[in-house]
This record gives C-alpha cells, sequence and structure tokens, in this order.
C-alpha cells in the first residue's frame, strides 16, 4: 500500500482523527455493533460489576455494558473516538454509570484488582505490545475476573495459538478460543475468553 492510504487508514482506523475519524466512527458504530452486543452478552456483566471497555470506538458496546453494570469505563487513545463515546452514551454518563479515559490496553490508568469484566472489540491488533497489554489487563481484573477480546479473524497479525500463549503469560487461566459467524457478509470474528485465577 502506498503511505498516502496508510496514511488515510491510519487516521480513520488506527488512530482516529479529525474528520477521517469521525468517519471511521461512524463506519465502526454501524459496522461492529452485532460484535458489540455479542460481546457484552458473552462477558454478563452483573448490575453490581465494573467493566472495563479497552478501545470503545464510537461507544457501542460501552452503552451496552454501562445499561448492564453498575459502572462501564471506556479507555481510548483517541480524543475523537472519546467524544463519539461520550455522545452517544450521554445519558448513562450522567447517571454516573459510564466513564471516559484516556488511554490504552497496556496503560489503563486502572487502580489494581478494580475491574470484574474486560471487554475489547476489534482493538488487539492496535496494541503496540499485546504482552504488555494483556499483563495490564489482568493486573485490573479482579480475583475471577473475565476477559472477552473479539476480532474480525483476518485483522489479527499472529496466530489463535500465539494469542493464547500471550494470555497465558500474563496469567491468565481458562483460556479458550472460538471463531463466531454473524449473519451476512461480515467475515468470522475470533473471540478469547480467560479468567484472572482466584
Amino acid at each position: 500500500m502506498t503511505n498516502a492510504l496508510m496514511k488515510v487508514l491510519d487516521q480513520t482506523f488506527a488512530h482516529p482523527s479529525g474528520r477521517l475519524g469521525e468517519l471511521g466512527g461512524k463506519l465502526m458504530a454501524r459496522m461492529n455493533a452485532p460484535v458489540e452486543e455479542q460481546v457484552v452478552s458473552l462477558a454478563k456483566p452483573a448490575a453490581n460489576e465494573t467493566v472495563l471497555v479497552i478501545g470503545p470506538g464510537p461507544g457501542v458496546g460501552l452503552r451496552a455494558a454501562g445499561t448492564r453494570a453498575a459502572l462501564a469505563i471506556g479507555v481510548d487513545p483517541s480524543e475523537t473516538m472519546l467524544t463519539e463515546a461520550r455522545h452517544r452514551c450521554a445519558d448513562l454518563i450522567a447517571d454516573g454509570r459510564v466513564q471516559l479515559r484516556h488511554g490504552t490496553a497496556a496503560a489503563t490508568g486502572q487502580d489494581t484488582a478494580s475491574v470484574d469484566v474486560v471487554i475489547s472489540v476489534n482493538n488487539v491488533r492496535f496494541w503496540e505490545d499485546r504482552r504488555a497489554a494483556f499483563a495490564e489487563l489482568a493486573r485490573v481484573l479482579r480475583p475471577n475476573g473475565r476477559l472477552v477480546v473479539s476480532i474480525t479473524r483476518w485483522m489479527l497479525p499472529i496466530t489463535d495459538h500465539e494469542l493464547v500463549q500471550e494470555a497465558l503469560a500474563a496469567g491468565f487461566s481458562d483460556v479458550n478460543v472460538a471463531l463466531q459467524r454473524f449473519p451476512g457478509p461480515a467475515p468470522a470474528v475470533l473471540q478469547l475468553t480467560a479468567r484472572v485465577s482466584p
């Protein structure tokens, strides 16, 4: 790909910013909505739990988590995406059920053992250091805390086995991966589920 095209894709999806980032947010909200809803259902956040959403983008999954959990916290490095999520979740923010923060998977800004569930949809490909990110997510999860990472399979730059090994090396247990298919022409989605040992 040309450098110009890579820059456009970066500003649209990888590091959303400006008008391209706003367009990317709209596309993500539309295309990822079924996966976001399914991931939140898979994570099963309870009404008394705290959910950390890594890379909430325009906030579709963050909103779904915020309607189920006591608190959903979205951490994103993109100010454009934080703004989109702020608009989508305005009522839940006003009710104290959703919070938004600048950060990444490897630097969430969360206290140790402060969340019950971590979810991430189509974000793991942007983790600059997956090992550090998995270690951070294990650190912030409470004992028996749950992790659900979902990514469109062709976007994952490593094998399923390597992803599982990285999660295990960070201290996760009960690590499983499965392919999930959605209606229509959408590609297969790889979903990793895991727990932090008690």
